[in-house]
C-alpha cells in the first residue's frame, strides 16, 4: 500500500479493480465488528447493492415502495451512525407519497440536483439519504455520499450535508470515473462504483490495512496536480 494521496489520486483502472475486489471482503469486516449491529451489515449491504438495483431496474418505472424506503435507511444507519430517530421518522412517510416522489425523482434523473430537491421533501430524507435512493436505481448518475468517500476527495472536509456540497462530490467522483473509463477504453467505471472502492479503501485502511498490501505496487499517476489545482480553486471561491 504505497498511493499517498490516497485512492483518489490514482489514475489505474488496475489498482481500482483491485480495490473493488476487496469490497465484500471489507463489507464483512466492518459487519463483524463488535457492536449492537454486528452482523447485519452484510446482509443489508448485499440487498442495496445487489437485490434493490434489481428490482428498480425491472420496474417499467424506476421508483422505492415505502418498505424498500425503510430498509435503505437502515441499511444507511446500520453502516454509518445510528440515529433510531430517522428510522422512526422516514416509516412515517405515506406508501403512495414514497412511491411517486420517488417516480417523480427519477424522472428528473438526469437533473441530479433536482432529483435529490425532490426526495427531500420526504420526511427523513437530506440529500445524503437521497443520494442512496438515486444511486440504487441510477448508479451511473449518482453516487452515494458516504463519509469515507466524501472524506477521500481533497477540499471536501469538513463534509456539509447539503446539496452544494454533494454536487461538488458528484462532480469530482463522475470526473474519476470519465477518466477510469478513458483510460480502460471501457464504460464499467459508473459513479457509484467509483464511490464504492473509495468506500473500501477507507473502512480497509482503518480496520485492516493489511488487506490491501500490494495493491498499489505499480500504479500509475496522473491526475494529481490538477485535482489539486481544483481543489485549491475551491478553497479560494469558498
Amino acid at each position: 500500500m504505497s498511493l499517498k494521496g490516497g485512492l483518489f489520486g490514482c489514475a489505474d483502472p488496475a489498482v481500482w479493480r483491485e480495490v473493488q475486489q476487496k469490497y465484500w471482503d471489507v463489507v464483512e469486516l466492518k459487519s463483524s465488528v463488535k457492536g449492537k449491529n454486528q452482523g447485519k451489515l452484510l446482509p443489508l449491504e448485499r440487498w442495496y447493492q445487489e437485490e434493490l438495483p434489481e428490482t428498480i431496474a425491472a420496474r417499467s418505472e424506476r421508483f422505492l415502495e415505502h418498505q424498500e424506503l425503510v430498509k435503505l435507511m437502515e441499511w444507511k444507519l446500520t453502516r454509518g451512525k445510528f440515529r433510531p430517530r430517522l428510522q422512526q421518522l422516514v416509516a412515517t412517510n405515506p406508501s403512495e407519497r414514497v412511491e411517486t416522489c420517488t417516480r417523480r425523482a427519477f424522472g428528473l434523473l438526469p437533473d441530479v440536483q433536482a432529483a435529490i430537491a425532490e426526495l427531500s421533501t420526504l420526511k427523513a430524507l437530506g440529500p445524503a439519504t437521497a443520494s442512496a435512493v438515486l444511486a440504487a436505481g441510477a448508479p451511473d448518475r449518482a453516487a452515494f455520499m458516504a463519509d469515507e468517500a466524501v472524506q477521500s476527495i481533497p477540499g471536501l472536509t469538513p463534509i456539509q450535508y447539503t446539496m452544494k456540497h454533494y454536487a461538488v462530490y458528484l462532480q469530482e467522483i463522475t470526473e474519476r470515473a470519465r477518466t477510469l473509463n478513458q483510460a480502460d477504453g471501457s464504460q464499467e467505471w459508473t459513479p457509484h462504483l467509483v464511490e464504492r472502492c473509495l468506500w473500501t479503501w477507507a473502512v480497509a485502511e482503518k480496520l485492516q490495512p493489511s488487506l490491501l498490501e500490494g495493491i498499489a505496487a505499480g500504479e500509475k499517476g496522473g491526475g494529481e496536480s490538477e485535482r489539486s489545482g481544483r481543489a485549491a480553486k475551491r478553497q479560494k471561491t469558498k
